[in-house]
């Protein structure tokens, strides 16, 4: 069975996981996605890529919990495994589909446009920009409600988009939201009818700037969180001079000389600096 389609979409590619009738998360679906979602990581011609669901209100329901079930009681008799050194990367699986999507040197979009319970919203917390329907009924982590906690990412990416507190409340109480709901307490950041179409609009963004740039930009703010000021600052400076030298910040700065011309596709105010 096949779980995920690719379609390009102008700079975008648009990554479609179905897995009907429940549209649950499987191993072999996250490995299909992951092998399938390498190649538009690293290829240049992509300036974007987004996830949306192919099931009927259905984004990615959650992580099927058959599997995590059989999982379950093929370990109770197994010795503790050792904490993985620090720094280690899954090579495979689930966990190497979630930062391949966190770490691509190009903006991830989530077009949530349905279901998004548990691995399904953890992979949406991987994405860069999340943008969902404002009817989906259901969107957060209740995996304390069936004996375990968000193992995908959750309880480490949650807390750096609501804050500590709220991502408690949200992990240990379980808790699942509508789209409005999701959107006004910050796990979304945009409610649109098509969520899809909206996310596209937002990927044709991309396909005006600079790629370096976009990269740059996305593995310093990613990296804000996890190291000192100092450091990242550091890192900022030599970054910045950095994408000085390549041809598409030449480009870019050429053509914003005049302030207008960098004004926000939304405001028509000018602009005085950045």
């Amino acid at each position: 069975m096949t779980f995920v389609s690719v379609e390009r979409r102008g700079g975008a590619a648009v990554v479609t996981y179905a897995n009907p009738p429940y549209g649950t998360m499987t191993g072999a679906g996250a490995q299909e996605m992951l092998e399938k979602m390498r190649p538009l990581a690293e290829d240049a011609e992509v300036r974007s890529i987004v996830i949306t669901g192919g099931v009927p209100g259905i984004f990615i329901r959650h992580y099927d919990v058959g599997e995590l079930s059989a999982a379950s009681d093929a370990a109770k008799d197994a010795p503790a495994p050792p904490p993985p050194p620090a720094g280690t990367r899954p090579a495979s699986g689930f966990l190497a589909l979630v930062d391949l999507i966190a770490e691509a040197p190009k903006p991830v979009v989530a077009a949530i446009n349905g279901l998004c319970m548990g691995g399904g919203f953890e992979l949406s917390l991987a994405c860069d920009l999340r943008i969902a329907s404002p009817d989906v009924e259901a969107i957060g982590l209740p995996e304390t409600r069936v004996g375990i906690f968000p193992g995908g990412g959750g309880t480490q990416r949650l807390p750096r988009v609501v804050g500590e507190a709220k991502a408690l409340e949200i992990i240990l109480r379980g808790l699942t939201f509508t789209g409005e709901q999701a959107h006004a307490i910050g796990m979304v950041h945009e409610l649109a009818d098509d969520a899809l179409a909206r996310a596209l609009e937002i990927a044709a963004e991309f396909e005006g700037k600079g790629a370096e740039g976009v990269a740059y930009a996305k593995r310093l703010t990613r990296a804000a969180l996890d190291r000192p000021v100092a450091e990242g600052l550091a890192d900022e400076r030599a970054s910045f001079l950095a994408v000085m030298q390549t041809a598409s910040a030449r480009e870019g700065l050429r053509a914003g000389r005049a302030p207008a011309s960098i004004q926000s596709p939304r405001s028509r105010r000018t602009m005085a600096g950045f």
